[in-house]
């Protein structure tokens, strides 16, 4: 009877999931249709048409261009997933490995940093921009999404640090290795799985951003996708929706690919963290 009960149970498990993950399909798969469509009514499609894709071979009128801000949104994915990985794993091993003073204050302070709402924040973030001279540049947003990403990915990747036993870091500390080479040599190859998953959901998370770009960016040549998406849906007559579903296409396309070629690392970022 147990071995008849797990297949069905497993069964029960499948079917669950895709009645759960029905919509999402069902509404991507629209998105994917309408594209390549001339109109759609509901749900049913007419007519076939690339007239959607071509933002892809010409400018479009009053907008910036489709390469410009994908350019843009890649160098701000991949420098938040960058620094995010190598400030916050070399910040999560000196709190999982050193004693210092204001080690615990800095450790639960950490969650609280994060538990802030950036969009609270949007005015001192302008401000301070505006002093340093880095508004409507990409690399002061860059700094922004760093500061209120990184307390959460601090925390989670002490978890990775805090499961490599003591043996292994007290033997290289006999031969004579300094906390930063242990830290790039011993340690950062041990939890490698680990920081792969979080560069990646880092880099997942620059990509999606929208606040902040839509607030912090507002020339064209600094734009990103996700603020050409709004900019596109919010016309305030005629929206073209075609074009707006092609641009949604060519939007999710990277962020597809990415989670297609790395989600056997995902799914590592749930093995950290646990311990406090």
């Amino acid at each position: 009877m147990t071995e008849t009960a797990a297949p069905r149970g497993r069964w029960g498990i499948m079917l669950s999931l895709v009645v759960l993950s029905a919509p999402i399909i069902l509404m991507y798969s629209w998105l994917l249709v309408a594209s390549f469509s001339v109109r759609i009514t509901g749900l049913v499609p007419h007519g076939f048409t690339l007239e959607n894709w071509r933002f892809l071979g010409r400018a479009l009128p009053n907008e910036a261009s489709i390469w410009t801000t994908t350019l843009n949104s890649l160098l701000f994915a991949f420098a938040v997933g960058i620094l995010e990985v190598l400030i916050g794993s070399m910040a999560a091993y000196a709190l999982s490995r050193l004693n210092f003073a204001g080690r615990g204050v800095v450790l639960s302070s950490t969650m609280v940093l994060h538990s802030f709402p950036s969009v609270t924040l949007l005015i001192a973030i302008f401000l301070v921009l505006r002093f340093l001279g880095l508004y409507d540049r990409l690399a002061g947003v860059i700094l922004v999404k760093l500061a209120l990403d990184l307390p959460l990915g601090i925390w989670i990747m002490k978890g990775f640090f805090d499961n490599v036993p003591w043996d292994i870091e007290m033997a290289a500390l006999i031969d004579g290795c300094s906390r930063l080479r242990i830290w790039w040599r011993v340690m950062v190859p041990l939890v490698k799985p680990g920081l792969l998953a979080f560069g990646i959901f880092a880099f997942l998370s620059g990509w999606n951003e929208f606040l902040l770009p839509y607030v912090l960016l507002p020339s064209q040549n600094s734009q990103t996708l996700s603020v050409l998406m709004a900019s596109l849906a919010s016309e305030e007559r005629f929206a073209d929706y075609g074009l707006v579903t092609a641009v949604s296409v060519f939007y999710i396309l990277p962020a597809v690919l990415v989670f297609a070629l790395t989600q056997k690392y995902l799914l590592n970022i749930f093995s950290g963290g646990v311990k406090g």
